[in-house]
This record gives C-alpha cells, sequence and structure tokens, in this order.
C-alpha cells in the first residue's frame, strides 16, 4: 500500500478516497493483508499531518499501529541501494525515492498489485488498483 492511497483513504473529502477504501476492504475480507514500508509510514503520517491535522494523523497511526493485518517492511541498507539504483537509472521518469524502495520491496516479495493513486507503479510494471489514479 502507498502513500497516496493511505491519504486518500484518510481524508473523507478525497473523491478517491472511496475507491481506496472498497479496494483495500475487498482486499482483507479476501483474507489478503497490506505490506508498506516504514518509509511509505514515515511520509504518509508527514502528509497527514499537514494536509488534514496532527490529531488525523494521530488517528491513522494508532489503526495501523493495532492491525494485525498490515506487515510493515523496513528499508534496510541492502534495499535502499537498489532503490537508489532505480531511483538514478530513470532519468526520464519523476519516481519519488520512496517509490523506488517500493517497487525495489515488491519485486523482491514478488508482490505485482499496488494499491495506489499514484501512476508510477503502473509505470514500473504493477498492476494498480483502485482504477483511479493521480499524477504524483
Amino acid at each position: 500500500m502507498d502513500t497516496a492511497a493511505w491519504v486518500a483513504a484518510a481524508d473523507r473529502k478525497d473523491v478517491a478516497g472511496s475507491a481506496v477504501r472498497n479496494a483495500r476492504d475487498q482486499w482483507l475480507s479476501s483474507g489478503g493483508y497490506l505490506t508498506t514500508t516504514d518509509y511509505v509510514i514515515d511520509e504518509t503520517l508527514t502528509t497527514i499531518r499537514f494536509r488534514l491535522s496532527l490529531d488525523a494523523a494521530e488517528a491513522w497511526w494508532q489503526q495501523i499501529d493495532n492491525s494485525t493485518r498490515l506487515r510493515i517492511e523496513l528499508i534496510d541498507e541492502m534495499r535502499r541501494e537498489r532503490a537508489r539504483t532505480l531511483f538514478f537509472r530513470y532519468r526520464d521518469k519523476e519516481f519519488s525515492f520512496t517509490d523506488c524502495c517500493s517497487f525495489v520491496l515488491m519485486r523482491e516479495l514478488r508482490i505485482r498489485r499496488a494499491l495506489t493513486l499514484d501512476h508510477h507503479f503502473r509505470q514500473m510494471g504493477f498492476e494498480v488498483i483502485p482504477q483511479t489514479q493521480r499524477a504524483y
């Protein structure tokens, strides 16, 4: 799960939030679990704080902190180095470093589907849900 999806799901005023929440809930109902990185957690917490409020960020933190259906993967030195390589290889793309960390993790864990609104995941060959997207 990517920052764009986390933020949309947390923001009830976001027009894409409903599609993200529905896709997330369907995945969890089918027995799936969510995977994200510590970099995405950092980026999401900060974005929610400044876009919504510190209280909203705290509520989001409590939700994910208590979740048994969320796997948080750490970006260690090896993953960070592989992400750096991707970051500088694709000069014609506007990938964030956090995106590159997610790409590395997804390839490593053979995750093919991303819950995101960020079109960069599609550019890297991943299936993106929901179909709604933004140019982040």
